[in-house]
């Protein structure tokens, strides 16, 4: 059985590349999506990649993951600052999370350094660009072939 994750992507991300590429780049979010593709393909991993700006679809996605996909590559945008019930769904899910960003939020604002997310992932990649979906899928990866 082939290993399958999820990669998840919160508010705003449909607009990388054209939306403060000074602090995200200029990739777009295909761009980002065909690395993924590539980096899950070399590890011999199947994966989904998704992108909401509503929260509601956010959690139905989190929630239907469990019993059915190894593991999270999840950036949750802005929710990572805001929602307990992102994190709830994390933690009903029981599926590992690495929680991924962009930017290095902790040079940031200063709101952007609490996550919700972070005490319920298993990891968290920040200011790597879209190389941390990378690394996020890699470690899922390793940790698969034992």
């Amino acid at each position: 059985m082939s290993l399958t994750l999820l990669v998840l992507n919160g508010p705003n991300l449909n607009m990388l590349g054209t939306r403060e590429p000074s602090v995200y780049g200029h990739e777009t979010l295909a761009d980002v999506q065909a690395l993924c593709e590539r980096t899950a393909a070399a590890q011999g991993m199947a994966l989904e990649f998704r992108q909401t700006n509503h929260e509601g679809e956010m959690i139905e996605w989190i929630h239907q993951a469990r019993g059915r996909v190894s593991g999270i590559v999840l950036n949750p945008g802005a929710w990572t600052h805001t929602s307990v019930a992102i994190r709830d769904a994390i933690s009903a899910a029981e599926v590992p999370v690495i929680e991924v960003h962009l930017s290095n939020v902790h040079k940031r604002e200063a709101f952007r350094h609490h996550s919700y997310v972070s005490p319920v992932a298993v990891g968290v990649i920040c200011g790597l660009g879209s190389n941390g979906y990378c690394l996020a899928i890699e470690h899922f990866g390793h940790l698969a072939k034992g």
